[in-house]
């Protein structure tokens, strides 16, 4: 399979099997696409060369075998309450549709001791922190990295963590911790001030841009070069949002990752004739991201971050995040459920940590369900990028995890192509 392609007047053809992306011209890109034009000996003999080589029409390898069921990673829900109400939230403003309360320190013990037992021969595993604010059972968090790695260490194992936070809480002894501990920090931040403050509200209904930019660019500048992202959300309300991510980088944030909103809310919601602006929007960004890197001014956008040579390995690319098999998600009392937008859905509670023991029919599910499963991925030429889509959405859209929500895929689609020009874009200046 190949997928051929254009931005602006620039031209490549995407060979599926091999991973491989091609410049061309638009005559050849015109032939690869079966129009009826004609190309002289030497393109022909060109294109032939290209797949003798296996970068042309390569044959798609065959699906790997499953992993075994070692868990690699846990998403702890510290925190079922927030000290802010952001109108898009999926998670019911941090309660998840019950009560109000953060995960006590035995609970978090239970889930490491699950984990650990659980993580079978794996060395390296994650865990991430999640509410919620986080912040607001820090106390619990701390205690909790600090037996996670004596456990790991006494097993021979090494712990990754990660905390995702509003930053409302930030202060400079939070900071030292997490540049102390954290391998990844998360910072929700939306773009522009009045694009942020018109969703991302304090409890008492103000904007909360002020207070949680000023805690973020802190953390920032003491971060050095440890990983970070700044992560924002964007809705029907602002679909120019390359300006949102612009501002950020602006703003002195090297990486940033930029999400479209998942909500049936009316007037924050991403509709089907939202997809043209949406699009139109990612060429404007790319444009702009491709002339910012050639200026010396270049920052990390995740969406267009992409590694055709080194990437994922097949395994990875097929199964994705693993939810529901290799990584859960760990609620306040101990449930267990596959990840962390799952967390209110009853019928996948798959156990509790203390029990220690997960509903291998939910699991096996999980397991089974790849993108050779889902609907409509064979014939995408970004199945082996998009891995068949989030499981979650596909599942809260549908009702049925192997339905592909059509809104996503197309957005999925449009930023791989821009992906693939950038990388295409740098690779000829590295020449």
């Amino acid at each position: 399979m190949i997928h051929v392609f254009s931005h602006h007047d620039q031209y490549y053809v995407y060979d599926v099997g091999s991973g491989a992306l091609h410049a061309c011209d638009e005559r050849t890109a015109r032939y690869l696409r079966g129009e009826a034009v004609e190309l002289g000996e030497e393109d022909l003999r060109a294109l032939g060369d290209l797949k003798a080589a296996g970068l042309l029409f390569a044959p798609e390898t065959a699906v790997p075998p499953p992993k075994p069921h070692e868990v690699k990673a846990l998403c702890l829900h510290i925190s079922h309450d927030c000290n802010l109400r952001c109108r898009y939230c999926f998670a019911d403003e941090g309660a998840y549709k019950s009560a109000r309360e953060v995960m006590p320190f035995e609970t978090a013990k239970a889930a490491i001791d699950f984990l650990m037992r659980e993580s079978g021969s794996r060395k390296v595993l994650e865990v991430d922190f999640f509410g919620g604010e986080p912040l607001m059972n820090l106390g619990v968090l701390k205690q909790t990295v600090a037996y996670a790695k004596e456990e790991a260490a006494r097993r021979g194992k090494r712990i990754l963590f990660t905390t995702t936070t509003n930053g409302l809480l930030l202060d400079d002894e939070t900071i030292e911790f997490f540049n102390a501990e954290m391998e990844n920090v998360v910072l929700s931040l939306d773009g522009r001030p009045e694009v942020h403050d018109a969703v991302r509200r304090t409890v008492n209904g103000k904007g909360s841009y002020a207070l949680v930019a000023r805690n973020i660019k802190k953390f920032v500048r003491a971060r050095g070069d440890k990983h970070y992202y700044v992560r924002g959300t964007f809705t029907a309300n602002n679909l120019d949002f390359s300006k949102d991510v612009l501002f950020l980088a602006d703003e002195g944030f090297d990486s940033i990752s930029l999400e479209p909103v998942v909500t049936d809310i009316e007037g924050l919601a991403i509709r089907e004739e939202d997809l043209p602006a949406i699009e139109a929007e990612y060429d404007r960004l790319c444009d702009a991201y491709v002339e910012r890197e050639k200026e010396g001014k270049g920052f990390l956008f995740f969406h267009f971050r992409i590694d055709l040579e080194g990437g994922p390995c097949l395994q990875k690319r097929v199964s994705a995040c693993g939810a529901g098999n290799e990584y859960f998600s760990v609620v306040p009392n101990g449930d267990i459920y596959p990840c962390h937008q799952f967390a209110s859905d009853p019928e996948m509670r798959m156990g509790n940590v203390f029990d220690g023991k997960v509903d291998e029919t939910i699991r096996g599910r999980f397991a089974s369900n790849s993108l050779f499963t889902r609907e409509g991925c064979g014939d995408c030429f970004a199945k082996f990028i998009c891995s068949g889509g989030c499981s979650a959405n596909n599942y809260h859209a549908s009702g049925d995890m192997n339905k592909p929500y059509p809104i996503t895929c197309a957005m999925m689609k449009k930023r791989t192509e821009c992906a693939m020009h950038v990388l295409a874009e740098r690779k000829s200046r590295e020449k």
